[in-house]
């Protein structure tokens, strides 16, 4: 236990060094964009849609910001991270040390959630000069945090062992995160789509995501609880049987 705590613990500093060394270029842009999110979506258009779901546009939307950035970021951590040693050859020495599959997986995925909270945390810091803090929930609020950021941080790692260059890093999240950010109920609630595009949406895992961290921040949601938590653990279970299964065939990192 002594030697794969030290394991986890070598690659999780590493990986907080990695972010932390190049900050400007990892913490700051993420909260320059969501800025830029709060004062148009929320200050100057969320002024003339008025309230939804019983609050204020902005009180609404700032959840679903929150989320976003910390999907985003905790997937991009380690899609860039792992796939980067596996270009050096630095996963080579890994796979032949005594480090179990588990430490390796878990060593980056708390790498990538560590990244996406921290920029989670500095979004909501900058929420509070537009908005009074609301919670109805913590236990809500840090489940789905958590539960969410390793999800995505577990599709990121996966995303990088697939990877054959650079370029094939940023497919992810340029053709599925995003669009399946921004019809996440971000900035609307599903609640007003016709019967048959709320079907649609709810094959989006990340409605439920969102939903859920809305709910314990303002204990509203189009979206029960139960089914929120149920879609996180499937996810979890299956991203980290997929991950486990090729980082132990090594798959896509032995040539």
């Amino acid at each position: 236990m002594s030697l794969s705590w030290i394991a986890f613990k070598t690659i999780l500093n590493k990986e907080i060094h990695r972010f932390m060394r190049i900050w400007v270029q990892t913490l700051v842009p993420p909260v320059i964009t969501m800025t830029l999110y709060f004062v148009i979506f929320g200050q100057l258009i969320g002024n003339r849609i008025g309230e939804m779901g019983g609050y204020s546009y902005m009180q609404f939307i700032v959840p679903g910001l929150i989320m976003m950035s910390v999907i985003t970021n905790s997937f991009s951590n380690v899609a860039s991270s792992f796939y980067s040693t596996k270009f050096a050859r630095n996963v080579e020495e890994l796979l032949v040390s005594p480090t179990s599959t588990h430490i390796i997986i878990w060593g980056y995925v708390a790498g990538g959630m560590t990244r996406g909270i921290l920029v989670g945390s500095l979004v909501t810091i900058v929420s509070l000069l537009f908005i009074p803090l609301e919670l109805h929930s913590w236990l809500v609020v840090i489940l789905t945090l958590l539960m969410t950021s390793a999800a995505f941080a577990l599709g990121g790692l996966i995303n990088a062992v697939f990877a054959r260059s650079f370029d094939d890093i940023s497919i992810i999240p340029t053709f599925v995160l995003t669009p399946l950010t921004y019809l996440g109920g971000v900035f609307y609630s599903i609640s007003l789509l016709p019967a048959f595009w709320q079907g649609v949406s709810k094959l989006n895992p990340i409605v439920y995501m969102i939903n859920g961290f809305r709910y314990g921040f303002l204990g509203v949601s189009d979206i029960a609880l139960y089914y929120t938590f149920s879609v996180l653990i499937l996810f979890i279970t299956l991203l980290y049987g997929f991950a486990y299964y090729l980082i132990n065939r090594g798959i896509g990192l032995r040539n």
